[in-house]
């Protein structure tokens, strides 16, 4: 079997309601860069990549696609380390790499497809089925007014859609924050858990401040209070509080990964596939951390095509620690306005209560609807 080709697929669309990051990021629009290698037997694979699409596509057509053409797709760590060879001087740890992830994930697709297997028996078999879910959102709306109605408003619609689980975005002055956090955290109940993510937008002074008040809500962990390149700091935090730190959405490639393990810096780690380097550097990040004793959710935040990848990874990958009744294995389910995630995949994702259940078709498990990719093309 020989790659033909490799298409890219820029998607955008307005968003009815825009948000604002915990950085104080606008968004008014939605984007996805998706990428369909070809074969000549046949069979295609659909990848993903996360960032500044015009980017990640001018990395898949001018830089990787190109020296992958007439290779066999089966390669997938030889055709990863073709592709790395060709960003390792320039973009090691960018935009490249995700536009990687992309092609990697789409191969991982075909080679499902090809042994008609999920990509999870591929990987070593499944450790579960069932993926506990939480729901994430919670943006801010304005940058402006009342901040804490908006949020335990979302809080309550998450509570009634029959999640028990969520993450809400914080970045207000620390005091402001710690209102809005107890807010939410009262009004869902004691009963339900709240994730809270920073999105690095704290120094340690105030984090370390934070994480007193978010120890006596009894928060799940807090997802990047400070920015991942400090990791002395990190470390620091680390000591200072009982609440697990998470980090890493925006780490690209197992050697950015392996100074934050290293480092013991947090707790639970964040690859997303979708940049980090695909299904097989995700794999390898993964067995870093557990060798390590920290624990591996993913960031996922993109179109179905991620969603379902990510599925089959977590699957796959081992508990940690090894217990006799280990704790769930917590999945990210998006819940903002993403026409990418709902209507981009003939199928749906199959929800039992609180878990997400993997999917045992071939390949990732997605069958992408090229109606939907010509409605929201751009480029």
């Amino acid at each position: 079997m020989k790659i033909t080709d490799v298409k890219t697929y820029l998607l955008r669309t307005n968003l009815k309601a825009p948000i604002v990051s915990s950085r104080g990021w606008w968004y008014n629009t939605k984007n996805a860069m998706l990428v369909k290698v070809e074969t000549d037997e046949g069979f295609f694979g659909w990848g993903e990549a996360l960032g500044a699409g015009v980017l990640t596509k001018a990395a898949v057509d001018d830089q990787l696609a190109p020296f992958i053409i007439g290779k066999d797709p089966m390669d997938t760590d030889v055709l990863w380390d073709i592709m790395y060879m060709r960003l390792e001087d320039y973009d090691p740890r960018g935009y490249g790499l995700a536009g990687l992830s992309a092609i990697d994930i789409a191969l991982w697709d075909i080679k499902g497809k090809a042994f008609n297997m999920p990509v999870y028996k591929l990987l070593g078999g499944a450790h579960r089925r069932k993926l506990r879910c939480y729901a994430t959102g919670m943006f801010f709306k304005s940058e402006t007014g009342d901040l804490i109605t908006p949020a335990v408003e979302e809080a309550l619609r998450n509570v009634e859609a029959g999640f028990n689980a969520m993450k809400m975005k914080c970045g207000l002055h620390r005091k402001e924050e710690l209102k809005r956090v107890q807010a939410v955290k009262e009004a869902i109940g004691p009963d339900r858990d709240l994730m809270v993510d920073f999105n690095h937008g704290y120094n340690l002074m105030d984090a370390a401040w934070l994480a007193k008040g978010m120890e006596e809500l009894n928060v799940v962990w807090m997802e990047e209070p400070m920015p991942m390149h400090n990791l002395d700091a990190y470390r620091e935090l680390r000591s200072k509080t009982s609440i697990p730190l998470s980090g890493g959405e925006n780490v690209f490639g197992r050697y950015a990964f392996r100074d934050i393990i290293n480092y013991r810096t947090v707790d639970i780690v964040q690859p997303d596939l979708c940049c980090c380097g695909g299904i097989t550097e995700g794999m390898k990040i993964a067995a870093m951390a557990e060798v390590a004793g920290i624990k591996t959710y993913p960031h996922i935040f993109g179109s179905a095509v991620g969603l379902f990848a990510s599925l089959q990874f977590l699957a796959a990958i081992p508990d940690v620690p090894h217990a006799w009744k280990p704790e769930d294995i917590w999945v990210e389910y998006d819940q903002t306005e993403n026409p990418f995630r709902v209507e981009l995949a003939e199928e749906k994702v199959e929800k039992d209560g609180n878990y997400l259940i993997v999917p045992d078709r071939p390949g990732i498990g997605v069958t992408v609807r090229e109606d939907i990719l010509e409605k929201y093309r751009v480029l």
